[in-house]
């Protein structure tokens, strides 16, 4: 029997369920304290269950990025509220889901955990232009996109910033899972739903956003 991962839209319900019901009450109270609004959760590739779910905690350090903070946990056997009830699956038979595409640290901290693929719903210039957020975009592009011998401004804007598939991961937006699915009704239908679900941050942005305009206090450097 195929695995549920392997269907796109069972895969888009899951995904967009979780953001939604787990991430989502995760990240009101973080960003109330000073994080930022990004989340991550861990599925098991069987039945889409979830194993670990997580947000950001810059308040306790500038390097707990929502995916990195959900890693930390899905490896801990020490805090009873996020261990998971069943003996922890292997990272190749998790789904990894990212609220926002991952920055260059997260994107090192899911291919070191062994983790083939991760789904992201908001892209790098969401969380700059939407978000105000403009940081995962600016360190891929001044620390990691070296311009090759002769490059001009125009070809080295246009190279990808990572490769979304290679020999560690596959990479996919949501909006990538819809445009596999064979029906345009039911396109339709999901990117409504990812609509509606991505407007569910945009009052988490402003209470953030407003958070740092009265100096709430975080670890992170880059707010």
């Amino acid at each position: 029997m195929p695995s549920p991962a392997a269907n796109p839209e069972t895969l888009l319900e899951t995904l967009l369920s979780t953001i939604e019901k787990d991430i989502i009450p995760l990240t009101t109270a973080g960003v109330s304290s000073g994080s930022k609004l990004f989340g991550a959760a861990i599925l098991r590739k069987s039945d889409l269950s979830a194993v670990t779910v997580a947000t950001n905690n810059e308040q306790a350090s500038p390097l707990l990025h929502g995916e990195i903070n959900c890693i930390q946990q899905f490896f801990s056997s020490t805090t009873p509220d996020t261990a998971p009830s069943a003996p922890r699956p292997t990272t190749k038979d998790c789904v990894f889901v990212a609220t926002h595409e991952p920055c260059s640290l997260c994107l090192s901290g899911i291919t070191w955990s062994g983790f083939d693929n991760f789904y992201y719903l908001f892209t790098y210039e969401d969380s700059r232009d939407r978000f105000g957020i403009p940081y995962d975009l600016q360190i891929l592009q001044e620390v990691f996109r070296v311009r090759a011998v002769g490059e001009s401004d125009e070809s080295l804007e246009r190279r990808p910033l990572y490769n979304r598939r290679n020999k560690f991961f596959t990479a996919k937006s949501f909006a990538d899972l819809v445009d596999e699915l064979p029906d345009e009704r039911q396109k339709q239908k999901w990117r409504g739903e990812i609509d509606r679900v991505k407007r569910l941050y945009d009052g988490l942005s402003e209470t953030y956003q407003e958070g740092k305009a009265h100096g709430v206090e975080s670890a992170s450097v880059w707010k």
